[in-house]
């Protein structure tokens, strides 16, 4: 079993991107163990002065999980043409460390759109050097569309590519 730490982008309670992890979770549970970080708006704001010393305990934590993970998955959505604020800050507190060097990730955005978000978490992800691959990231747009409020994921053709995602993403991890 490979352990797993997603970090839900989303600050809403019942988002669709928790119903899509919750997903995620269902379709994984012979291969993955996942432990999901919902709790961003819970980690300080950023602060370079204590990302080396006196670093907050909440973000100590955060780096550990992604440190001692097999893999990180992110799940977010896109929020005003861009990843939303309480992740960027939580990729901020780890940019003083290596927590995500090499990492094997996988990226989901499903928004709206999403386009913009998506390619500028790639950016973030890749200036951090995560290990992932195009297959390992994909795009979910009109997400709302897609997954009703059970959770159900109504789209066949969003099925058919989380499916590819997931099997791309559990060979990045076992590299």
């Amino acid at each position: 079993m490979k352990k797993i730490f997603v970090i839900n982008g989303s600050a809403s309670k019942n988002s669709s991107n928790e119903k899509l992890i919750e997903n995620i979770e269902q379709l994984t549970k012979d291969w993955f163990s996942l432990t999901v970080f919902n709790s961003l708006k819970e980690l300080p704001h950023f602060d370079p002065e204590l990302s080396i010393t006196d670093t907050p305990k909440k973000v100590l934590e955060f780096r550990r999980s992604i440190e001692t993970a097999d893999g990180v998955l992110i799940c977010t959505p896109e929020y005003v043409f861009s990843i939303p604020s309480g992740l960027k800050n939580a990729i901020e507190w780890c940019i003083a460390t290596t927590v995500f060097s090499d990492k094997p990730t996988g990226m989901i955005t499903a928004s709206a759109s999403g386009e913009k978000g998506h390619a500028e978490l790639q950016l973030i992800m890749k200036t951090v050097f995560a290990k992932y691959t195009q297959e390992t990231t994909l795009l979910i747009q009109g997400i709302k569309g897609k997954i009703n409020e059970g959770g159900i994921i109504t789209d066949r053709q969003m099925e058919n590519d989380l499916a590819k995602f997931i099997s791309e993403f559990r060979t990045l991890i076992e590299q």
